[in-house]
């Protein structure tokens, strides 16, 4: 069946264009997944190739067959890019330009400029070149797991083996292919385009699929997985984000450290999963209280902190009491037994403009310390503003003596 060249010329350039600017949209909306870029500027590289090979002669001031080769060498070699990216290899800037550089310069040496078949030989290697090495690429990738690994690395073997056989050493081999199969160029470009389509949206997917699979594991890295709120990593993390941010250090800020009372006796008496019932209680009822500017996480065991950004040292004895009230009231029900308990709650406040939450954190659990010590289910204020100090390397410590919060409100 005969072949009309235009359309397979319109076919091409449009097939690739609107891939590769696909694969820039998707990197657009997640810039991480580094090798969609590159394989998306590699499809916009080769609709301009083969555009200008297309136009090759209409405009002859302005169009070159040499730019034209020069794109689509450098395609392939920013094809071979992308799988060093997305195997989260380094790129070689100098080597992703070789192939056309060298082109360049030895197609136009002596006889090499007037000897065709050289010059297709050397195109043809060069291009081969490039998808061998994105093969290998593949091939020494970690990725194991990955379905179209092998079948992939096998295309694109027999796809550089096919530039060579529409070469002059096709015609070498005793099994030499016939030139209604091999000889025609375009027959060669869209068996190259299938092929990189193919490859680039099954990558594209799976790069897709393992930077979902980071982002999971990173939220999993700082979430507490019983209660859903921060671990302590996370919280520390967080802590030390708001300890950057200019809106945060000049505002009064304030740290609540809270304990479950008794605790132990409840895991003792009814079991670990009414323990860990208890404690999502507490997180969900808590997280509900948190605005969008505060933080609270679960440091370990009954130990929970929370901080308020803005807020005074009055305010954060209201909002301590909210919840010490709140979880007084709560009752759990576990196998028809119910379970009552009750929070003790260290503030400390901060209105300077260094925020160390070690420091205040540390303040925090000597107030949580005394609430225990004097009777449970209260709360007690670390210091007042106007006993926070700062020493001479710029910590925070706090004066000599500290005040009940329930005998201040």
């Amino acid at each position: 069946m005969a072949i009309d060249v235009s359309t397979l010329f319109l076919v091409t350039i449009y097939v690739e264009a609107i891939l590769g600017l696909l694969l820039l949209f998707v990197w657009v909306q997640n810039p991480a997944i580094g090798a969609v870029a590159w394989w998306g500027c590699a499809h916009l590289l080769r609709a301009g190739s083969i555009s200008l090979f297309g136009m090759y002669g209409s405009f002859p001031d302005f169009i070159s067959i040499d730019l034209a080769n020069a794109m689509l060498l450098t395609s392939f070699a920013v094809t071979w890019s992308g799988a060093r990216v997305f195997d989260n290899r380094p790129v070689m800037p100098f080597y992703t330009l070789y192939g056309a550089f060298v082109w360049l310069c030895i197609s136009h040496i002596g006889t090499v400029a007037h000897w065709p078949d050289m010059r297709v030989l050397l195109s043809a290697g060069i291009i081969a070149g490039y998808t061998w090495m994105t093969a290998y690429e593949f091939w020494r990738a970690r990725q194991e797991a990955l379905v179209s690994r092998w079948p992939t690395i096998f295309m694109l073997f027999a796809h550089g083996a096919l530039f060579l056989l529409r070469t002059p050493l096709g015609t070498m081999l005793p099994w030499s292919p016939t030139n209604q199969v091999f000889g025609s160029i375009w027959l060669t470009v869209i068996s190259s385009e299938a092929l990189l389509f193919t490859i680039s949206i099954a990558f594209l997917l799976l790069a897709m699929a393992k930077e979902r699979a980071e982002q999971y594991h990173k939220a999993a890295a700082v979430i507490d997985q019983l209660t859903g709120v921060y671990n302590r990593r996370g919280f520390l993390a967080d802590c030390d984000r708001l300890a950057k941010s200019r809106t945060v250090a000049s505002q009064p800020s304030a740290v609540l450290l809270m304990d479950l009372d008794d605790f132990k006796k409840v895991n003792d008496t009814y079991g670990h999963a009414a323990g860990d019932a208890v404690l999502q209680r507490f997180a969900q009822g808590v997280n509900s209280m948190v605005r969008p500017t505060d933080l609270f996480g679960r440091l370990g065991g009954e130990e929970f902190a929370m901080v308020l950004v803005n807020v005074g040292g009055d305010r954060a004895i209201v909002i301590a009491e909210r919840i010490r009230s709140a979880f007084e009231q709560m009752e759990v029900v576990i196998d028809g037994h119910r379970i009552a308990t009750t929070v003790s709650i260290g503030v400390a406040m901060c209105n300077t403009p260094k925020f160390d939450i070690t420091g205040l954190l540390s303040l925090a659990d000597q107030a949580l310390y005394r609430a225990k010590n004097l009777g449970r289910n209260r709360i007690e204020r670390a210091a007042t503003e106007r006993e926070w100090k700062l020493d001479e390397s710029g910590a925070l410590f706090a004066g000599p003596t500290t005040k009940s919060a329930m005998s201040a409100m």
